[in-house]
C-alpha cells in the first residue's frame, strides 16, 4: 500500500464515518506565535478547541504537513524525520472516547475499510493520572474490550504512563504549559516491530527506549485548559484530536524497520547513493539526514520561507547546512538531481512542489553557495583575531568557548560546523552558554504565548481585527494585487505580512496609517456570517484561505451597506471599530523578494 493509498483510505473511513475533509494549513502558523512552524494537525484548530463553532462542522478530518524542529537532533535514526504528514481526525464536543478507539482500532485491522494490521502486533498506553486529572480508567476498559473481540488477552498490553508519555498539548507536559493553553489525557497505539523476541515484559519505559515498539497513533482527549494558578479546569466542551504519523504507517505495511527504506525515500536515497557513489548501508545516518533535511526545506521555501538569520528563516538555513555537511561528508553536494527526486516523490499529494520548483532550486543552490563563503569568511576572522591579539592558534586551533559561540550565533554556525573548519574549544563551557541561550528563548515564547485564535485578551482580539483594516487599508493605496501572506499578533503588537516589491515610502505608512484609524473612528459594526465558499467568493472576501475540501467557510464584516472589509477569518473580533481606539504602525522590514512585513499597535 502506497502512501497516497493510506491517506485515501483513512480519508474515506472517516467521511464514511460523519466527517468533513478540511485543507492541510501552512507549514507556517497563522495568527499563533507560540511556535514557528505548524507542528501538528490540531494546530490551526486552536479555536475551536476552545469552543468557537468551525463552518465545517463538529466531526473534521485531514492530512496535515507538519515539521517538528525538536526532532532535528534525533535524525539519524530508523524513525525520526522532521517533516511528517499527519492523518488527523477531530470532534469538537461530538463523540469522545468510545468511539474514537473503536474507530481507531477498526481503521488499524479491519482488511476491507482499514489497514489490515495484524492486532496482536498492538500495544497501547494510556493516563496514569495527575492530582486532579483522574487516571483514564475508562481508555483501558474500552482497549480491554477491542482486544478481547478479537480474541487477543488485553493483559501485559495496556500500559499506564504518566505526563511524559500519556499527556499531550502543544507545550508539552503539564509543567511546561502556558496559561490558557488546552491540552489533555491520550492514549497512544504501538506496533510491535520484532515479535519474535518474546513477550514484552512489565516496563514500558524500557520498551519504548529499546525501538522495538514503534508508536503508530495518538488519541487526544482534549478536555483541560491551564488557569492562572496552575490548576487545569475542562474545557465547555469535550474534544478528540487524534494523530497518525503516515510515514511509520508506511513502516509497518511494507515491514520495514527502518523509515528511510519505505517507498517514500528510497527514489531519494538512491539518487544520492548514486551522486556521492556511497552506499546507504556503509553511511546510512549521514544519509538519512540528508534526505530528510533536504526534503523539509523543499516543502519550507514551497510554503514561502527563505533562507535567514531570522525565525522560521534561521530554521530553514540551519536544516539546509546540516544537509550539506551530509553531503560534504559524503564527497558531494546539492544538487539538481536530488531536488527533483524529492518533488517527484511528493508530486502526487502536494503540487505546489511542481509549481514551485525554480524557486526551491535557486533557494538551495544559492544557499549552498553562500554557506560556502560564511565557511571561509568564519576561519578568516576568527584566524585574523588571534593573530592580532598575539595568541597563534596552534596545533589543533583551539579558541575560546566565547568565540565559538559568536561563531553560532553571529554566523549561523553549529558546533560541529565550527569543529570541520578545525577549531576546537571547550564544549562543557559553550553547552553551559547555550543552555543559559535557549532558557531565554524559552523564556521570550513563553512571554509571547496565546496570541492569533488561542488568546483571548482583550488587546490580541484588538489586534486581530485591526489586520483587516490594515490589509484593506494597504490594498487601498497599492491596489489589490496585493494581498496577505502572513500574521502574527500577541497581546503587545501586531505583524503583518504581505507581497509587494517595493519598500513602503513614510508617506504611504503615514497615509495607510491614517486609513485605518479613519474607519476605528466611524465605529463600524464587525460580524461572522458562515456561508458558502461560492457565495464567499462571489461578494469578494479575501485573506489567507485555502479552498480545498471546504464548501462552507467564517466570513467576517467590518461595516454594512458597504462593508469596508469582507475576509476569510476564524475571529474572535471586537464588535465594534471603535473598541480599537488607536492604530499606530512601528516599523517596516523587507523580508526578501516581493515580501514587506509591518509591525504596528493598538489602543495605545
Amino acid at each position: 500500500m502506497t502512501a497516497k493509498k493510506i491517506i485515501d483510505t483513512y480519508i474515506a473511513f472517516f467521511t464514511k464515518r460523519g466527517h468533513i475533509q478540511i485543507s492541510s494549513a501552512s507549514l507556517i502558523p497563522q495568527n499563533d506565535p507560540t511556535t514557528l512552524f505548524t507542528s501538528s494537525g490540531m494546530q490551526p484548530l486552536v479555536s475551536y478547541l476552545l469552543g468557537e463553532p468551525h463552518p465545517q462542522g463538529k466531526r473534521l478530518t485531514n492530512v496535515q504537513n507538519c515539521f517538528r524542529a525538536a526532532d532535528i537532533d534525533e535524525v539519524g535514526d530508523n524513525r525520526h524525520t522532521t517533516f511528517f504528514r499527519m492523518l488527523g481526525n477531530w470532534s469538537l464536543g461530538d463523540y469522545f472516547k468510545k468511539e474514537q478507539l473503536l474507530w481507531f482500532f477498526e481503521f488499524l485491522t479491519k482488511k476491507d475499510t482499514g489497514l489490515g494490521i495484524d492486532p496482536s502486533r498492538l500495544y497501547v498506553s494510556v493516563f496514569a493520572g495527575l492530582k486532579d486529572i483522574p487516571k483514564d480508567e475508562e481508555s483501558a476498559a474500552i482497549w480491554g474490550d477491542l482486544f478481547e473481540s478479537v480474541n487477543i488477552n488485553p493483559n501485559g498490553r495496556i500500559f499506564f504512563c504518566g505526563v511524559d508519555d500519556n499527556w499531550w498539548s502543544r507545550s508539552g507536559a503539564p509543567n511546561h504549559m502556558p496559561s490558557g493553553e488546552p491540552g489533555g489525557p491520550d492514549s497512544e497505539v504501538y506496533f510491535d516491530l520484532d515479535p519474535s523476541r518474546g513477550t514484552l515484559g512489565t516496563s514500558f519505559r524500557k520498551l519504548s527506549d529499546s525501538g522495538r515498539l514503534l508508536e503508530i497513533g495518538n488519541s487526544v482527549f482534549m478536555q483541560y485548559q491551564k488557569q492562572q494558578d496552575g490548576s487545569f479546569k475542562k474545557l465547555p466542551q469535550q474534544n478528540v484530536d487524534f494523530g497518525a504519523g503516515l510515514e511509520r504507517l508506511l513502516m509497518v505495511l511494507e515491514g520495514a524497520n527502518d523509515m528511510f527504506q519505505t517507498s517514500l525515500f528510497t527514489s531519494i536515497i538512491r539518487i544520492i547513493e548514486v551522486k556521492t557513489e556511497r552506499s546507504y548501508k556503509n553511511h546510512t545516518q549521514e544519509m538519512r539526514i540528508v534526505a530528510d533535511h533536504l526534503t523539509a526545506s523543499v516543502f519550507m521555501i514551497a510554503n514561502g520561507i527563505s533562507p535567514s538569520n531570522k525565525e522560521q528563516g534561521y530554521v530553514l538555513r540551519r536544516l539546509i547546512r546540516r544537509g550539506i555537511d551530509s553531503m560534504h561528508a559524503l564527497q558531494g553536494e546539492i544538487t539538481e538531481p536530488v531536488i527533483e527526486a524529492i518533488i517527484q516523490t511528493y508530486q502526487e499529494t502536494d503540487p505546489l512542489l511542481v509549481s514551485s520548483y525554480e524557486r526551491i532550486k535557486l533557494a538551495l543552490l544559492d544557499e549552498q553557495s553562500f554557506y560556502v563563503q560564511t565557511l571561509k569568511s568564519a576561519q578568516k576572522i576568527i584566524t585574523k583575531k588571534y593573530r592580532t591579539i598575539g595568541t597563534e592558534l596552534k596545533g589543533q586551533k583551539e579558541i575560546s568557548s566565547e568565540d565559538a559561540f559568536i561563531l553560532y550565533t553571529t554566523h549561523g554556525l553549529a558546533p560541529t560546523q565550527i569543529k570541520s573548519l578545525g577549531f576546537v574549544f571547550d564544549e562543557k563551557a559553550f553547552a553551559e552558554k547555550m543552555k543559559a541561550h535557549q532558557s531565554l528563548s524559552r523564556t521570550r515564547a513563553s512571554q509571547k504565548f496565546a496570541g492569533g485564535l488561542a488568546d483571548q485578551r482583550e488587546k490580541t482580539i484588538m489586534g486581530h481585527t485591526a489586520t483587516h483594516l490594515l490589509h484593506q487599508a494597504i490594498r487601498d493605496l497599492l491596489g489589490n494585487q496585493v494581498h496577505q501572506t502572513g500574521s502574527n499578533i500577541t497581546n503587545e503588537r501586531v505583524r503583518f505580512d504581505f507581497s509587494y516589491d517595493k519598500t513602503l515610502t513614510a508617506e504611504q505608512l503615514t497615509h495607510i496609517e491614517s486609513i485605518v484609524n479613519g474607519v476605528i473612528a466611524r465605529n463600524l459594526p464587525v460580524y461572522c456570517e458562515v456561508m458558502p465558499l461560492q457565495k464567499a467568493k462571489q461578494i469578494g472576501a479575501i485573506g489567507l484561505f485555502d479552498e480545498k475540501y471546504t464548501d462552507k467557510v467564517n466570513v467576517y464584516f467590518i461595516g454594512k451597506n458597504p462593508s469596508y472589509s469582507i475576509e476569510f477569518c476564524g475571529g474572535p473580533h471586537v464588535d465594534f471599530t471603535d473598541k480599537l481606539k488607536s492604530f499606530k504602525i512601528v516599523r517596516q522590514e523587507n523580508l526578501g523578494k516581493n515580501q514587506k512585513r509591518i509591525y504596528a499597535t493598538v489602543g495605545n
